[in-house]
């Protein structure tokens, strides 16, 4: 028995022995599926399958393995996905060969292997993956360096092999969702003092520094940076490298023509930018630096000792790649010329003789024989002048009076110690002249555009549009109300832009967008499971809790709803759109308008057609979004083929019923709590209770606004009374509320029409 036990032993140790010393290996004949990966001996990098944003493609690449966001640094079959998990990687004959699951080779190393011998991949830790012959001398047969993506990783090379002629440059990928080759190309330039160029297509977009090459020996880039630079007959190249193995660091273009190194901060989780390019605009090629004329001498006796005649333009005298002081001269116009502050060097400009001694005499005889003439036109055209200049201002003043008294407000009520107030020409570089984009939204006040400012943070910026004046009277409420409040869960305003005929509203960028594109969407729903959504309801719930009874100012938002929940990084909810919101004084509790403005499905009964609203009015909204994130349903949507229901009406049948858990969204069926689930339905339901004075009262507000105290709390909650059913038409055709005006049922808040 012993004995037997002892062979199975052996047999299970001969046949697991191969997967436990190959992770970071594929010897001849092994190949890995989509759902494996190889793992780099230190954990640093892992090779595998893997998918973009919600792309069912799959692509065979590298990416970091202590980097929580997964980060690919590396694409085989970046213009050749495959359309679903079939893939599987081989090593078959000395080549590292990708096949989908019709058998059809999608991408290869392609190399020629002299002899019958085998090779073996690995993916070492700096994160290139070796192909070499599986013999004594491990010759390297390919490797994924010499064929980089969009990054550039320490240790990599950035050039030209002047021998085998292999071309090494980054390619961006086509969008942040498809890794296909896109149109930015970061690129060495061999020719003359080889230079590094940043393309936009074929235009040349970007030089970056450091230019020109002064040492091929290791030197300081800035703080634990450093670069070599090899220039020789048989390659010229770029790399950069660490003085700390351990820090995280990588080069990378992305398809908007930016260039950044980019460093993992363990402590916040996240990519931090050490630096990047172009920022401003004489960064730009060309768009700075032309050097039209030439206003010294020059020095014959150093043109002559340290260059040969010739036909250039301008040259300066330096040490080059250490080989003692030589001739850097330039041909042709010159152009894209910036002065250093970390290095001062003279340019010499080639100039004739006869030119530059009748730019010397025009400047000294300005005023020489024609000192009369100058006196007169001078004595005429000053006075002149400023009369003109005088009689402008006064007629600018008077037409832009009441703008300015606008704008002296709007300035002024966005003053606030983490506000700032922005410069028109920063907002434009910010978004990119406002390009289509960059552009996240639109709505009745105007766009909003994606933007990134010179020290790298990224913001939306709320964009009045210029013919809407229901727009500008939201914009003005939304600077006077959102630079008073702070909070977690409210949306942060980082200031304004009133220059112009501009007015913009600067507020942080929320990368996950909001609520309503999570929730409503079959696929992406299951991003959130009950635990987050849970932490949705209670974020939501703190940031009305704040507007009520904990800021200095009680505020009545007045349009909740599951498109002005904007979700952070880390899905953390944070309550936008300020444009419709008022402020309650003193002891108010109530106000009434006869503008009744907000959204169908949203909006309380009271509020919708008496135009009372309070902060009941917004414990209405806040019950329907809860039921909304609860079930993954609208509120406007149809159900059970009652074309006059909605979820409000829905789940209060199936509470009844004693069947409300049926409303739960299928996504998070394996991951709700039973009891948490339906205590958020009950309370969904005591919140839009058609008569206002059985919502929850202001005592009860903590009790209300806060699920989680609710669930921790041992208080038993009421029973919900009849809720208020708001019925729409089955047809596609939005009526009117008698005397109300229109109400859109599309998540787009509108205003009533009035009559003049």
């Amino acid at each position: 028995m012993d004995a037997k036990r002892m062979f199975m032993s052996l047999i299970l140790i001969v046949l697991f022995f191969p997967f436990c010393t190959s992770l970071d290996t594929l010897t001849s004949n092994q190949s890995i599926k989509d759902g494996q990966s190889l793992i780099s001996k230190e954990n640093n990098f892992a090779l595998g399958f893997f998918s973009t944003g919600y792309s069912s493609y799959r692509y065979l690449g590298i990416w970091y393995v202590k980097v929580t966001q997964q980060t690919v640094v590396g694409v085989a079959n970046r213009n050749d996905p495959i359309n679903d998990s079939s893939g599987v990687l081989s090593n078959q004959f000395g080549n590292l060969v990708l096949y989908d699951g019709y058998n059809h080779l999608v991408w290869s190393t392609n190399v020629s292997v002299q002899g019958t011998t085998s090779s073996v991949a690995q993916l070492q830790d700096s994160g290139n993956l070796v192909l070499v012959q599986d013999n004594i001398n491990e010759k390297v047969l390919w490797q994924s360096c010499d064929h980089p993506t969009d990054t550039l990783l320490p240790k990599m090379k950035l050039g030209l092999n002047r021998i085998t002629g292999l071309d090494t440059f980054l390619t961006s990928w086509k969008s942040h969702d498809d890794p296909g080759s896109g149109d930015c190309f970061y690129k060495m330039n061999p020719s003359g003092s080889p230079q590094i160029f940043l393309y936009k297509g074929s235009t040349l977009y970007y030089r970056t520094s450091p230019w020109p090459w002064q040492a091929s020996s290791a030197e300081t880039f800035s703080l634990g940076f450093k670069f070599d630079f090899v220039n020789n007959k048989d390659e010229v190249y770029f790399t950069f490298f660490l003085d700390d193995p351990s820090i995280i660091s990588r080069v990378v273009v992305d398809n908007s023509g930016m260039l950044q190194q980019l460093t993992w901060n363990e402590g916040d989780l996240q990519w931090k930018e050490h630096w990047s390019g172009p920022k401003y605009r004489c960064d730009k090629y060309g768009n700075c630096g032309v050097c039209e004329e030439a206003v010294g001498d020059v020095d014959v006796s150093e043109w002559r000792r340290v260059c040969e005649s010739g036909t250039f333009e301008a040259f300066l005298s330096m040490n080059i790649d250490g080989k003692g002081t030589s001739c850097l001269a330039w041909y042709g116009e010159l152009m894209d010329t910036l002065e250093s502050s970390n290095q001062l060097l003279v340019l010499n400009v080639r100039v004739v003789a006869n030119e530059l001694a009748v730019y010397i005499r025009k400047s000294k005889g300005f005023l020489g024989n024609k000192r009369k003439l100058a006196i007169t036109i001078l004595t005429v055209a000053v006075p002149l002048f400023w009369v003109s200049l005088l009689a402008y201002i006064w007629l600018m003043k008077k037409r832009k009076s009441k703008g300015s008294l606008e704008e002296n407000e709007l300035a002024g009520s966005s003053r606030h110690p983490d506000s700032s107030i922005f410069n028109l020409s920063c907002i434009v570089a910010a978004t990119g002249n406002f390009s289509p984009t960059n552009k996240l939204g639109e709505g009745g006040f105007g766009s909003v555009f994606k933007g990134q400012v010179s020290n790298g943070r990224q913001i939306a910026v709320k964009r009045l549009s210029k013919s809407s004046r229901q727009g500008e009277e939201e914009f003005k409420n939304e600077v006077m109300l959102i630079s008073k409040l702070q909070h977690r869960n409210l949306v942060k305003l980082f200031g304004c832009c009133i220059q112009e005929e501009e007015k913009m509203l600067i507020y942080e960028y929320m990368p996950n967008k909001s609520l309503d594109f999570f929730i409503f969407d079959h696929t992406r729903s299951s991003m959130l499971n009950w635990r987050k959504r849970f932490e949705i309801i209670d974020g939501i719930a703190r940031g009305i809790l704040y507007l009520h009874q904990d800021s200095r100012l009680r505020i009545i938002h007045r349009d909740l709803k599951t498109s002005n929940v904007l979700l952070d990084a880390e899905m953390n909810p944070k309550i936008s759109d300020f444009g419709i919101a008022r402020i309650f004084k003193g002891d108010e509790i109530q106000d009434k308008t006869t503008k009744v403005v907000g959204t169908y499905g949203y909006m309380s009964p009271e509020y919708a057609i008496f135009g009372k609203f309070s902060t009941k009015s917004d414990v209405f909204s806040y019950g329907v979004i809860l039921l909304e994130i609860v079930s993954g349903k609208k509120n406007n949507d149809s159900y059970q083929n009652h074309p006059s229901l909605t979820l409000i009406g829905h789940v209060w049948e199936l509470w009844r019923e004693d069947r409300a858990l049926d409303i739960v969204d299928s996504s998070i069926n394996e991951s709700f709590v039973f009891h948490e689930v339906r205590r958020c339905i009950q309370i969904g339901l005591l919140c839009v209770q058609e008569d206002a004075m059985d919502r929850p009262k202001k005592e009860d507000a903590m009790l209300t606004m806060s699920v989680l105290l609710m669930l921790s709390s041992e208080t038993t909650l009421p029973s919900p009374k009849q809720p208020a059913f708001i019925f729409r038409r089955p047809s596609n055709d939005l009526g009117s509320v008698e005397g109300r005006g229109f109400y859109s049922i599309n998540n787009v808040t509108i205003t009533m029409v009035e009559a003049r």
